[in-house]
């Protein structure tokens, strides 16, 4: 695997908090990337924004403006972790769809490229830019545009049930799906929108727990227990 989209969850970030970030989990994935970056693999990474805001909270507030606060907090969050990758020894860069003034810079896929030729970890913010589009489909779009071998998905559960594990004991894990599965059966691991666009462009992911012992390392390299998503 050379190229990879790695997706964190917000939440996952914020670890027992559930809100913000908790950074020895921030520097704990900081360590892992670390480890691919000077083993040759290129890394981006899409953060979702639901340690802060979790979509139209309020009927006070109009859809594309809630979308827009959620954008906003991808941005605070990737800016805030390039920063501990930076600690780590890494370069980073924060591309956004939008402009943010000397905040982050402005996303094409040739910048994207040139950065990760170098060895640069790309974080994408801000979503595609647009309401109503989820971080699912900008995390697909980003790794179709780079080319990724794999998306990873990082999140709080380690991997997709066949229904709520929070909720039912006894659900069923699963070690590998099609797309095409996940929607037939609704599983919900990431939008329809993003699953759509895996399906046409046959881009595979893999979904594990952010929180098991060298979850992300283990992802790339091996002894994987997540559940794998695969294209047709």
């Amino acid at each position: 695997m050379d190229r990879i989209l790695l997706k964190l969850s917000g939440e996952a970030l914020a670890g027992d908090k559930k809100t913000g970030f908790d950074e020895a989990t921030v520097v704990g994935v900081a360590k892992q990337v670390k480890v691919l970056v000077d083993s040759g693999v290129q890394v981006g990474i899409v953060i979702g924004g639901g340690n802060f805001w979790r979509g139209r909270t309020s009927e006070k507030i109009d859809r594309t403006k809630a979308d827009a606060i959620g954008m906003l907090a991808t941005v605070m969050n990737c800016i805030y972790v390039s920063e501990i990758f930076r600690t780590e020894g890494m370069d980073t860069q924060v591309l956004t769809p939008f402009e943010c003034g000397s905040f982050t810079k402005l996303f094409s896929k040739d910048r994207a490229n040139k950065y990760l030729n170098k060895g640069t970890v790309c974080f994408f913010a801000g979503g595609i830019g647009h309401p109503y589009f989820s971080t699912d489909v900008g995390m697909v779009l980003r790794a179709i545009e780079i080319e990724a071998d794999y998306i990873l998905a990082a999140k709080a559960i380690d991997g997709v049930y066949d229904s709520d594990p929070n909720v039912n004991p006894d659900a069923k894990k699963y070690d590998e799906l099609s797309i095409k599965e996940v929607v037939d059966k609704k599983l919900g691991v990431i939008d329809l929108a993003a699953s759509v666009l895996c399906m046409e462009n046959k881009m595979p992911m893999k979904i594990f727990g952010l929180n098991e012992e060298n979850s992300i390392i283990n992802a790339v390299q091996g002894e994987f227990t997540g559940t794998k998503i695969i294209v047709e």
